[in-house]
């Protein structure tokens, strides 16, 4: 039998959101209840950068592909997932090389990040040397369990040199109770189109 990891960070109205900021956080109110109706309904309103969401080139370059230009069968495939939970700050070349990462995989980082469900001004993310060590070898795809990919980068380095080479980007993954190792991944976006991001839901099954 095999075992099932769901990486997806929960949604609730108190849950971790970027820079803690209000307007980002989820809003959930019922529409109706049995006092008033014969069912029970929510609304939901979210920022599709809330929480595990995969994000789309239009979110950090102007006039970029939208989310539904990422092909779902990209989004389904073997995965690595790399321990990085001794890594300070950022992730760069020198962190990544002794993966021996080859063209073509999708690789998860496993760091500090996934060990609190508090949001951390300093998390850990990937900086322009790695993304661009990264872009060399030609990854298919980078999950990070940071709710960016980047911190403190003014023209959003990170975030272009990935995009610009047709890597795929999931931020805000869970990943504290899986083990360093290879896994068949499942990432589900909600199915919207012409927008810069999906929530989604993410899996890892393995032994």
């Amino acid at each position: 039998m095999f075992k099932i990891y769901d990486i997806s960070m929960t949604i609730h109205e108190e849950m971790q959101v970027y820079k803690n900021k209000e307007e980002k956080k989820p809003k959930i109110e019922t529409a109706s209840d049995f006092s008033n109706s014969s069912a029970f309904e929510s609304i939901l309103s979210l920022n599709v950068h809330t929480g595990t969401h995969l994000d789309a080139p239009l979110h950090m370059i102007e006039g970029g592909e939208t989310i539904e230009s990422i092909p779902l069968e990209n989004l389904v495939s073997t995965a690595r997932v790399l321990d990085l939970t001794h890594v300070e700050g950022q992730i760069g070349k020198s962190d990544l090389e002794p993966f021996a990462i080859q063209e073509g995989e999708w690789i998860l980082f496993k760091t500090k990040n996934s060990l609190s469900e508090q949001f951390d001004f300093n998390f850990v993310y990937l900086n322009e040397d790695g993304a661009a060590y990264l872009k060399e070898i030609n990854v298919k795809g980078i999950g990070t369990d940071g709710l960016g990919i980047e911190r403190a980068q003014p023209d959003h380095e990170t975030h272009k040199i990935l995009f610009e080479n047709n890597i795929i980007i999931v931020e805000g993954l869970r990943l504290k109770e899986v083990p360093s190792g290879t896994y068949f991944m499942v990432i589900a976006p909600l199915k919207l189109e012409g927008i810069d991001a999906a929530p989604a839901r993410a899996l890892l099954l393995g032994q």
